[in-house]
């Protein structure tokens, strides 16, 4: 057992002064210490710094000319329409007021009985008031049958002449059958409220004549006044022969127009 471990430890310190011997002969020692100097770190150089140069935050012309006082449009005011638009007051959505049904049926009635009246070659209907008519988004859905039939195949502006001859102008909306910008302004103007009877007479293609029936008329309330309520229809009537007269020649015009078209 002694004698394996000194042959061992003889064997080993052999090895030792072989590799001794090979470095000696490749001159490691010499590299290593050469790699060491060399690996270790030099002082880097001071950097100067420059200066930035200050940026000019002026506003940049391409003019030479000296730079005058900016132009003031206070003095220039806008010139007018060629017809001024009407102001409106708002209507208070709180209070809205209801007809009773003996009323409505009333006005629908005497409405009836003065689209009978009218003259037949022009064609016409009875539309009824209701509260979104005439208050909060002011829309006005015309007869389905009656703008298939009479009105445009496309978006128009129809002109509504009331009995004092003053005309509106609102727009027709075909793929809706109903209208929109400009009742508002008609139905505000002539105050209508709900339960109120409005007759649409069409004398022309785009102009509607419009007599309206109120809801709250005296001779709702009123039994004895009869006499008074024929004396009203006669005065009504001979209005209507006027207006008959006028929508006759509105249409011999706009046949004129057509045909000189054509």
């Amino acid at each position: 057992m002694v004698e394996s471990e000194l042959s061992y430890e003889q064997i080993r310190l052999n090895r030792v002064e072989e590799n001794k011997k090979r470095m000696g002969e490749l001159n490691l020692s010499k590299l290593a210490q050469s790699l060491r100097v060399s690996s270790s770190p030099k002082p880097s150089p001071s950097k100067t710094r420059t200066m930035r140069t200050p940026v000019d935050f002026s506003e940049v012309r391409r003019s030479s000319r000296a730079k005058g006082p900016p132009p003031s449009y206070k003095e220039f005011g806008l010139e007018p329409l060629e017809r001024p638009r009407r102001s409106y007051q708002r209507r208070d959505l709180l209070n809205r007021v209801y007809a009773s049904d003996e009323a409505r049926m009333y006005a629908v009635d005497k409405a009836e009985t003065l689209q009978s009246s009218l003259d037949p070659e022009f064609p016409s209907f009875v539309k009824p008031m209701l509260q979104s008519h005439v208050t909060g988004g002011f829309w006005l859905g015309l007869p389905l049958r009656f703008c298939k039939t009479h009105l445009p195949k496309r978006d128009e502006m129809m002109t509504l002449v009331d009995e004092e001859d003053e005309e509106f102008v609102a727009k027709y909306l075909a793929a809706k059958t109903g209208l929109s910008g400009g009742w508002r302004g008609f139905s505000i103007d002539h105050q209508l409220v709900d339960g109120d009877a409005v007759v649409f007479h069409l004398i022309a293609p785009t102009i509607f004549k419009v007599y309206i029936i109120r809801v709250n008329d005296d001779g709702n309330n009123d039994s004895d006044g009869n006499e008074e309520d024929e004396e009203n229809d006669i005065e009504s009537n001979k209005k209507q022969e006027e207006n008959v007269s006028e929508a006759r020649q509105l249409r011999s015009s706009g046949k004129r127009k057509r045909g000189g078209r054509k």
